[in-house]
C-alpha cells in the first residue's frame, strides 16, 4: 500500500444514502479521497452524480450512512462550511460574470481592500498581480487577466475556476462535467490543470460519464448506476476497456445487442 493511501482520506463517504420521498436519489454510496489523488465518480443522467456533488458540496444533508472529513465524521449544513473546510465544488455552468475581467472574476466574494474607513478601495494592482500569478503557477498563461472572463473559452474558463480553488487553499475540487461540453482539444487542456491540481496535492473528485477522459487521469472509479454502486475500484483494478464495458451498461447491453440482431 502506497503512503497516500495509508494516510486518512480527506473525504471519506461510507454507506451514503438520500431521500427525496420517495425518490432514492443514492443508496449505499462510498468512496474515499486522498490528497495527491483523483477519483472518477461515473455514471449516466439519472444515476446520482449531481446527489453526491451536492452531498459533498454541502448543499444537501445526507439520510443514511457516514460523511468523514480528514477523519471527523460530519454533516456538512451549507456549501460555506464545505468551503471552510477546505471542499471547493466548481459546476459545470460555472458561477462567472462574463462581463467583468478575469481577475474580478477570480476573486469574486474575496475581494482584498486597501486604505482606511471612506478611503477604503479594492486592491485592483493586488488582485492583477495575483491572478496573474496563481494562473502561472498552473501553468496557464493568458493573454491579459483584464479581458471579460466570458471571451474565454469553455476550457480556459474551467481552468480559471481549478486555479482560484488552489490558490484559495481548497484541500478537496470537486468538478462537475468539467469537459462535458468541450471539443477534444479543449477538454485535454481542462484534464491538464486537473492533474496539476492533483500535483499540487489536492485530493479530486472528478464527475464525469466520459470512461476515456476518466482512465486518463483516474487514480480510484466508482461507478453509479440508479443511484446505487456498482463498482468501486483501483486503477490496477480495472482496465479501460472493463470501465467502458461498464459504463455502457456491462450485461444489460449484451442483452440488448442479442435482442436487437437480426433473427
Amino acid at each position: 500500500m502506497t503512503e497516500t493511501a495509508q494516510r486518512t482520506a480527506l473525504v471519506e463517504l461510507a454507506d451514503v444514502s438520500k431521500h427525496y420521498g420517495s425518490v432514492r436519489a443514492l443508496e449505499g454510496v462510498s468512496l474515499e479521497v486522498h490528497a495527491g489523488q483523483i477519483t472518477c465518480v461515473l455514471g449516466d443522467n439519472g444515476a446520482g452524480k449531481s446527489t453526491l456533488i451536492k452531498t459533498i458540496a454541502g448543499l444537501h444533508r445526507h439520510d443514511g450512512g457516514t460523511l468523514s472529513i480528514e477523519g471527523e465524521e460530519t454533516r456538512l449544513s451549507s456549501p460555506r462550511e464545505a468551503l471552510d473546510r477546505g471542499i471547493a465544488t466548481v459546476y459545470q455552468d460555472l458561477a462567472v460574470v462574463p462581463l467583468m475581467p478575469v481577475w474580478r472574476n477570480f476573486f469574486l466574494g474575496s475581494e482584498p481592500r486597501k486604505g482606511v474607513g471612506p478611503f477604503k478601495r479594492l486592491d485592483i494592482g493586488l488582485m492583477r498581480r495575483t491572478t496573474r500569478e496563481a494562473l502561472l503557477r498552473m501553468g496557464i498563461d493568458l493573454r491579459d487577466v483584464d479581458q471579460p472572463i466570458g471571451t474565454l473559452s469553455g476550457g480556459e474558463r474551467q481552468c480559471v475556476a481549478i486555479a482560484r480553488a488552489v490558490h484559495f487553499g481548497a484541500k478537496v475540487l470537486v468538478l462537475d462535467e468539467p469537459t462535458a461540453a468541450l471539443g477534444v482539444k479543449q477538454s485535454g487542456v481542462v484534464l491538464k490543470y486537473v492533474a496539476a491540481a492533483r500535483d499540487e496535492g489536492l485530493g479530486v473528485v472528478l464527475i464525469t460519464h466520459n470512461p476515456h477522459h476518466a482512465y486518463l487521469v483516474g487514480d480510484r472509479f466508482v461507478l453509479l448506476r440508479r443511484g446505487t454502486m456498482v463498482g468501486n475500484y483501483t486503477r490496477d483494478e480495472i482496465t479501460l476497456d472493463e470501465l467502458t464495458q461498464q459504463m455502457a451498461g456491462g450485461s444489460d447491453l449484451d442483452a440488448l445487442r442479442h435482442e436487437l440482431q437480426r433473427s
